[in-house]
């Protein structure tokens, strides 16, 4: 049986997945349907073992590929990871060891490796060892949850794309936590967004001219950075970026494109309370939204 709608119109199977630990992810989902509206979305939400950015590889690994597979079984055959915890410890190891076993027809993607790129001002596509690495200096930061820095994903990405960038790494524990109880300003929000902000621009530290919000829960909280930010600092959200890059993606591979569907509609998943979770994708996405609860079940 098809699941039930959720969206103003319900995906069709050839839908894009989207997954992500929680809330984040739909700051994706609203770009990507801004940028490439015509196709079907099924988006993800593990909410209910949120937040990732804590836990080790291993259980990190766990989650997401069962959140991929359960994205699979309703059709879709091609999956982008919202989750940059996600795609710093589980992406790889998903596409080196799991798809050639279990679905070699299927294809996914994450988001560190595109973020990177519009960090070190590459166009989409940047291919090491044929593109040219940017030639470019200066000082460039990344926020993101402890997993993200700890696995140290964006240096390494950076080392190939823009090796004369200084790149700083803040990890901003409490961010999540404060956009999954929907505390997104107030007192309290300021208080932590000044506490991770302030030390990038210390007397005597590098500031950095572009900051990437290396997690999509923060742009729920990007008015407050803005506030907390210098003029003439760029902040990167992801969602935007990763739609104009899969866009390019779908181009140069029209073998995956020619498989999704095009209806237009948008189904919702969540792992937990699908009421307050429905009510909250509402406010993100600016349209009607019914979320569904599943339950993901461990792959062997």
């Amino acid at each position: 049986m098809p699941p039930e709608s959720s969206g103003a119109h319900p995906a069709s199977a050839g839908a894009i997945g989207v997954f992500d630990s929680g809330f984040g992810g739909l700051t994706v989902l609203g770009a990507l349907r801004a940028r490439l509206p015509n196709y079907d979305y099924l988006y993800l939400g593990d909410s209910a073992r949120v937040p990732y950015g804590n836990r080790g590889h291993e259980v990190v690994y766990e989650f997401t590929r069962e959140a991929v597979f359960e994205l699979f079984a309703r059709g879709c055959p091609l999956v982008v990871i919202a989750c940059n915890t996600a795609s710093a410890r589980a992406l790889r190891r998903i596409q080196q060891e799991d798809l050639p076993l279990r679905a070699p027809d299927r294809r996914v993607l994450g988001v560190v490796r595109p973020s990177a790129e519009a960090l070190a001002g590459l166009p989409p596509g940047a291919i090491p060892g044929v593109t040219e690495p940017a030639l470019v200096t200066g000082t460039v930061a990344v926020l993101g949850t402890q997993g993200t820095v700890a696995s140290d994903s964006y240096r390494l990405e950076l080392a190939k794309l823009a090796p004369g960038l200084t790149l700083l790494q803040r990890a901003c524990t409490l961010w999540v936590p404060l956009v999954e109880a929907g505390e997104t300003e107030g007192p309290g929000t300021e208080y932590f967004l000044r506490k991770y902000l302030a030390p990038l621009f210390a007397p005597g530290v590098p500031a950095p001219s572009r900051i990437l919000l290396g997690c999509t829960h923060y742009p729920l909280l990007l008015p407050g950075i803005r506030a907390n930010v210098p003029d003439g600092v760029e902040i990167l959200p992801q969602g935007d970026l990763v739609a104009e890059r899969l866009a390019d993606w779908l181009s140069r591979h029209p073998e995956m494109e020619t498989r999704l569907s095009r209806g237009g509609g948008y189904d919702v998943f969540t792992t937990d309370d699908p009421s307050w979770f429905g009510e909250f994708s509402e406010r993100v996405l600016g349209a009607p939204c019914r979320a569904t609860k599943i339950r993901l079940q461990p792959l062997p």
